[in-house]
């Protein structure tokens, strides 16, 4: 599982953080199915609800982007180790497999791997019986 090129996005992508109130930076890089990577960054809004998570930045830049099967999320911090947040989890949950992969990591720790249905075990849904396509196996 090569994760250089999700990494290389993750940091270059820091310097778009907008975070003036926390001043802890985060990044996402989601990766489709057909390879493109997808990067967000968390925006901080003084009405701390509004804030835009980097986790949900990516996926809401894949989706209108048109992508619609997705690998795996890679989260990133320069600033200590990030972790998605519950309203992210229940997010990705929508668009992603339990076996979805989330990769975290810190500056100067290495990515660290977890299923979607570790970090959510039991996601809302409306529609029990609708299930995302299954993640594809990286090699």
């Amino acid at each position: 599982m090569n994760t250089d090129r999700l990494l290389a996005a993750a940091r270059d992508a820091v310097r778009h953080c907008r975070c003036p109130y926390s001043g802890f930076r985060v990044t996402a890089v989601l990766e489709s199915e057909d390879g493109r990577l997808f990067p967000g960054v968390n925006i901080e809004n003084a009405s701390f609800g509004l804030t835009l998570c980097a986790e949900r930045a990516a996926a809401a830049r894949a989706i209108s982007s048109g992508a619609t099967g997705f690998v795996r999320m890679l989260v990133y911090s320069p600033d200590g180790t990030p972790m998605p947040c519950g309203a992210c989890r229940q997010f990705l949950a929508e668009f992603c497999r339990e076996d979805f992969q989330v990769l975290v990591a810190g500056r100067d720790d290495p990515p660290r791997a977890y299923r979607l249905g570790e970090l959510l075990p039991h996601a809302f849904t409306l529609a029990p019986e609708r299930t995302p396509p299954r993640a594809p196996e990286i090699h």
